[in-house]
């Protein structure tokens, strides 16, 4: 079985129900936060648009340090956030397309300066950012929650959606 395949196919939907969420994204709301300790829903929203394309990077690099610098990418709206995703899937896709399945098995390491963070696989690290791809999302359907706002579904239709 090839893994490549399995994870552009993964990498397609999850994409697509991501930017039925970030169309909903009240631009206003920006600066909301359902606690104190949360990140804000942009901060949130920017996290989710780029994760995507922590397959990419996964993929060309070896090691990923944050004491490099690392800024999130400036956005202004929810529609700059939709352009953020689709850049984010298109540079994995195309990471995922030029890969052969040996480029999956070489360790891939998450560091910031000395402190050494997480170590894995490369295929264990695309695995992981399709995982933290989902629970981010979930996170943010309890934020549009919050806000009041009807959530798509996921995997099925959500209680907003009771179509059956």
């Amino acid at each position: 079985m090839k893994l490549i395949p399995l994870f552009s196919n993964e990498l397609q939907q999850e994409a697509e129900t991501t930017r039925k969420f970030l169309k909903l994204v009240p631009d206003d709301k920006f600066d909301w936060k359902p606690h104190e300790k949360s990140m804000s829903l942009k901060e949130l929203t920017v996290h989710i648009a780029e994760i995507p394309g922590w397959i990419e990077t996964a993929l060309n690099k070896d090691v990923l340090d944050f004491a490099d610098g690392y800024e999130p990418t400036p956005v202004e709206n929810s529609d700059d956030l939709l352009e953020l995703l689709e850049e984010s899937v298109q540079k994995s896709n195309a990471a995922l397309n030029n890969a052969d399945e040996e480029d999956l098995l070489p360790d891939w390491t998450m560091r910031n300066g000395d402190q050494v963070l997480m170590v894995m696989p490369k295929h264990e690290v695309i695995r992981h950012s399709l995982n933290q791809l989902t629970h981010h999302r979930a996170q943010l359907g309890v934020y549009l929650r919050l806000l009041d706002i009807p959530i798509p579904g996921s995997y099925g239709p959500s209680a907003d959606e009771q179509v059956f």
